[in-house]
């Protein structure tokens, strides 16, 4: 933690006594003490801190000036204390004290005292400012305290510390870099809790040094940490692992700047004054991605990033994506991830980010040409975490399989949901989805679409999907709250299952239209074996299910129509069939509300 240094608490009337009779405090004896006697006065030291900035403010540096007043707090009760600066013993110090309503010994029993800056009724919390690049912010972003020490009448002594973190950036040119004159230094990727801000632009307290004081908090691993926004490129340094930003410990990052990004030359972190180290390297962002060592996981914080990663999966379609921040993908023709001949065989971890405006704009497609954000996904590929946002599909082919996530799926596609309008023209045959085109085995669990479906001429639509084939298929906690037309085997969750599928807790409040004929509440159409457990539906007035043939048609589907069944005894059976153990489960707040989907806790 911080340097801590003492602050010692004198009683005025003492030091008279001092200076009249050379008496110590023994010679007063015990007992109690007369009220009104002995003011409790403090001398401060300061949090003195090493290599300080020039001309900066007191508590952050050990130097009281402009600090005007503390909060003293004895039994409960808060009072005011003035400042007054000195410097004495070769320390900058203050004395704290009231001339108006000071606190009083009365006896020579130890006392518990609390004391903290900026001044307040109670401590307040540690909340910085967002800019800290003038003198005024810096230091304003600072909180001290002394909290809940016990202070000896013969002995009287407490100790502040810092409740802020301390970041110092020493900025440095590199290859390619003749100067770092004029650069804009951040701290960014900070949490918010208690209204602290995200990024903190730094106050520039020297030549080429960057300064800013955070609220206590772990910055996560690959998180952007330090942004330099020089000559019209922005940089960034992420740290190689968590980095624990503690109450009273500064961390001094020496940065350098090159042509093809920063260079981490050393970090020190501990005591506001020095202490233990940590060395990395860092990576200009400026492409918006970065690679693992092996490879095989791209990192992805801009749309230009995720098109770097979307175009070198083509070529390899095993390459694994994280994405650190959400994506718009507006102005941008996105090409589908794998095909009938490269299946994608990679983790897509969204990591609870979304992708807004991803647009495919095709027309004829031919057989292979799967269509969605992936083509083709194949087995023990992941797609995760994930949300698209006004999505956008205009596509004319015959025969191919549509999706939003993916055209067709052997893999597991879980926690995503998807908004927006996927329309098709010039079909025959086709399976559409909201979430995906087309199954022979696989799962889509725990996902949502909203999205607006027209399918055209197309058989096989369905909200979530659009029609599975012969091998096991699971879909498992789904629901659909969009719109869906198509010509035949119109479904609120799937168009057409062939057999050996298993539809669990799923749910439909989606409008649907067929043209042709046969719409279903969950399934446009069903054939052979078909499996479903506490599947509802609502606002359509057909069937569970739309045709069936040598099926056993409407098994386990159910209508909420407010009596038999409401939203809420839905929830209760869908949980049922979900197991205590499910990862989520359905939440409602009453009978008339559907359930959304929640974290298991």
């Amino acid at each position: 933690m911080g340097n801590r240094l003492p602050l010692h608490i004198l009683s005025a009337a003492t030091v008279l006594l001092f200076a009249a009779t050379a008496c110590t405090r023994d010679d007063l004896g015990g007992g109690t003490l007369p009220e009104g006697e002995y003011p409790l006065v403090i001398r401060a030291t300061g949090l003195q801190a090493v290599a300080t900035p020039a001309s900066t403010r007191a508590t952050v540096d050990g130097d009281w000036q402009g600090v005007q007043t503390v909060a003293l707090s004895v039994g409960g009760t808060v009072k005011e204390y003035d400042v007054t600066a000195s410097d004495a013993d070769g320390y900058k110090t203050a004395i704290l004290s009231s001339d108006t309503d000071p606190f009083w010994w009365t006896s020579r029993e130890d006392i518990t005292v609390s004391a903290w800056w900026p001044y307040g009724t109670t401590m307040p919390d540690v909340v910085v400012k967002k800019d800290q690049s003038t003198k005024e912010g810096f230091e304003g972003s600072d909180f001290i305290s002394a909290e809940a020490q016990a202070v000896q009448f013969d002995h009287p002594m407490l100790e502040f510390s810092h409740r802020t973190a301390r970041i110092t950036v020493l900025l440095k040119p590199g290859d390619g870099i003749p100067s770092v004159t004029g650069a804009n230094v951040s701290v960014t990727g900070l949490g918010t809790d208690n209204g602290n801000p995200a990024t903190i632009r730094t106050y520039a307290a020297g030549s080429d040094t960057y300064e800013a004081l955070t609220a206590p908090q772990t910055v996560k691993v690959n998180t952007p940490f330090i942004q330099v926004d020089l000559g019209g490129g922005t940089y960034y340094f992420r740290p190689q692992s968590d980095v624990v930003l503690e109450a009273g410990c500064r961390y001094t990052y020496t940065v350098s700047v090159t042509a093809k990004g920063l260079e981490l030359a050393g970090c020190t972190i501990g005591g506001w004054t020095d202490g233990g180290s940590e060395s990395g390297n860092a990576t200009d962002l400026g492409d918006g991605y970065t690679v693992s060592e092996d490879g095989n996981t791209y990192t992805v914080y801009t749309d230009d990033g995720l098109m770097a990663w979307a175009e070198a999966a083509q070529g390899n379609p095993s390459l694994n994506c994280t994405l650190t921040h959400d994506i718009d993908l507006s102005g941008t023709e996105w090409e589908p991830v794998g095909d009938r001949n490269n299946v994608y065989t990679g983790t897509f971890d969204g990591n609870g980010h979304t992708i807004s405006n991803l647009t495919i704009t095709k027309e004829n497609l031919s057989f292979g040409d799967d269509c969605g954000m992936f083509g083709r996904v194949g087995t023990n590929a992941t797609i995760k975490d994930l949300t698209l946002e006004s999505v956008r599909l205009n596509v004319g082919a015959d025969g191919i399989p549509i999706g939003a996530l993916a055209g067709s799926n052997q893999g597991t596609i879980s926690n995503c949901k998807v908004s927006g309008n996927i329309s098709v023209t010039n079909n025959e045959m086709q399976y559409v989805g909201g979430i995906v085109g087309w199954m022979e085995s696989g799962v889509i669990q725990y996902c949502h679409s909203s999205a607006s479906i027209q399918g055209g001429n197309s058989e096989y639509v369905g909200g979530v999907l659009g029609g599975e084939y012969i091998t096991a298929t699971v879909i498992k906690g789904c629901s659909f709250s969009g719109s869906v037309t198509g010509n035949r085997f119109v479904g609120g969750i799937v168009g057409y299952c062939r057999s050996f599928d298993k539809k669990t807790a799923c749910y439909s409040t989606g409008s649907l239209s067929s043209t042709g004929g046969f719409a279903g509440g969950i399934v446009g159409a069903l054939q052979f074996t078909s499996e479903a457990n506490a599947c509802y539906w609502s606002n359509f007035d057909g069937e569970g299910v739309g045709y069936g043939y040598n099926s056993s048609e409407g098994t386990g589907l159910y209508k909420v129509d407010g009596t038999t069944h409401t939203w809420q005894t839905a929830t209760e059976a869908m949980n049922t069939a979900l197991g205590a153990d499910s990862e989520y489960i359905w939440e409602t707040t009453d009978a008339d509300t559907p359930p959304t989907l929640v974290k298991n806790r």
